[in-house]
């Protein structure tokens, strides 16, 4: 087992994992730029080092100074939480390189899993449902239009390289194509330096489904279920729950088969997730492979028993996992609490944080990085804590948690709590029965209150 953790990450995720490494006694060493000099994961940690200014680019995406941070206190391996360097098989092979244990898959992995063109073929062979569409890139537009026209409008471009809805057009008809190929082509560029597009059938009536997936160093895999992830806003999400409303044991059975087959596809070597697309006709279709633990992992903790960030450290160490699959036997939701404004377009609010009274009570989770006189910086990812309800069903999951969103008090700031409130309440959402659109077709924003 490893003796000392580097964590490169920040906020709630990096105090996550300094959380377990503390349970299984290893030592951990937070990085951190200039403006999170206050955060708890720096408090909270052995060690901590500084390795630049506020800018990702000079602080947590820089690679020379995280490995340099590793060899100066003598970190035996790394933990890349989610986002920033977590997906980048760069990183991974510097790490590796350095004789330092990378806490993920290999850089092979990571890059077959990262390019979607790729991802797509590796589990089309792999036996795993796919959307139809292109076999790998778009060479022209016009070789676009014609596979549009042999599998039916409304069809979808996607950049290769993309991630949170950059680069994506819908196209209805021959018409719409040239404006949605050059603006999807020109975003892509932008975003991602990489303006290759590839086409899909649109999935009409969507839910996001994804499967808890996790494999070892000696090729046996095995899922934790799924989690539904289908109330998003601009493809980013705000609310995920499990087991999802929508997906029968008969489904739930197949999907995980269809996930390790994908994850023994490339032989995956720690927790990951398979993401699928699920029709109103109940078909499921592959859409990407996430190679890090996910923000919404509390939740399968909670139905399962089952420690992720522990799994993630005793796989990379080289500990065999048992290969049993895991169905949940509670119901459990999380709400994004987030520095934005709901009422004004979910526009970041950072800033000091004069008053804060987290919930509590029975079967109530709050992951978070946050506390009285905290300042939140501008120049990261909004999310400033994960609520998390656990309970024996789902109407009970959601009255829990109304409860606990009502405690929740930040002041000086704005946040996503009033939202959350709102969504509680609203109808079509307890119902149940919502798709991905939710958000721009079926909420009335006017319902939430200051």
């Amino acid at each position: 087992m490893f003796k000392k953790i580097l964590i490169a990450n920040r906020g709630e995720i990096a105090l996550r994992v300094i959380r377990t490494c503390k349970e299984m006694d290893i030592k951990t060493v937070a990085v951190y730029s200039t403006a999170d000099r206050e955060s708890l994961h720096v408090r909270f940690a052995d060690e901590a080092v500084c390795i630049g200014a506020a800018p990702s680019k000079e602080s947590y995406l820089n690679i020379p100074r995280i490995i340099s941070a590793a060899e100066i206190t003598n970190a035996d391996a790394i933990h890349p939480g989610y986002g920033f360097l977590s997906e980048r098989a760069e990183f991974s092979a510097v790490c590796h390189e350095y004789g330092i244990k990378f806490i993920g898959p290999t850089p092979a992995m990571i890059e077959s899993m990262g390019d979607k063109v790729t991802a797509k073929d590796t589990m089309k062979k792999s036996g795993v449902p796919v959307i139809p569409g292109s076999d790998g890139l778009l060479s022209t537009m016009e070789e676009g239009i014609k596979i549009a026209n042999e599998i039916k409008y409304p069809v979808i471009v996607k950049a290769t390289a993309g991630g949170g809805g950059k680069g994506m057009r819908i196209i209805n008809s021959d018409s719409e194509f040239k404006k949605a190929w050059d603006d999807a082509k020109r975003e892509a560029g932008a975003s991602f330096g990489n303006d290759g597009l590839y086409l899909e059938k649109f999935v009409e009536e969507p839910r996001h489904i994804e499967i808890q997936i996790v494999g070892d160093q000696y090729g046996k895999a095995c899922h934790l279920s799924e989690r539904d992830c289908s109330i998003q806003r601009r493809h980013q999400k705000l609310v995920e729950e499990t087991p999802s409303p929508v997906v029968s044991q008969e489904l739930r059975e197949r999907m995980g088969e269809a996930a390790i087959k994908g994850a023994k596809a490339i032989n995956y070597e720690g927790v990951g997730t398979i993401e699928f697309l699920v029709d109103k006709h109940g078909d499921f279709y592959f859409m990407e492979m996430n190679t890090r633990i996910q923000v919404e992992h509390p939740i399968t903790e909670e139905v399962t028993d089952y420690d992720l960030i522990k799994e993630q450290i005793k796989v990379a160490a080289g500990v065999p996992i048992s290969g049993r699959n895991y169905f949940p036997n509670l119901f459990a939701m999380e709400c994004r609490i987030n520095a934005e404004d709901p009422m004004n377009g979910f526009r970041p609010s950072p800033g000091k944080i004069l008053n804060l009274h987290l919930p509590g009570g029975h079967g109530v989770r709050v992951d978070s990085h946050v506390y009285a006189g905290y300042t939140i910086p501008p120049n990261y990812d909004s999310l400033i804590a994960k609520l998390i309800t656990t309970g024996q069903s789902r109407e009970e999951v959601i009255t829990r948690m109304k409860r606990a969103l009502s405690e929740f008090v930040i002041v000086g700031i704005k946040t996503t709590i009033p939202f959350h409130l709102a969504l509680m309440d609203n109808a079509v959402f307890r119902s149940g029965k919502f798709t991905t659109k939710f958000l721009e077709t079926s909420f009335d924003f006017s319902t939430i209150k200051e």
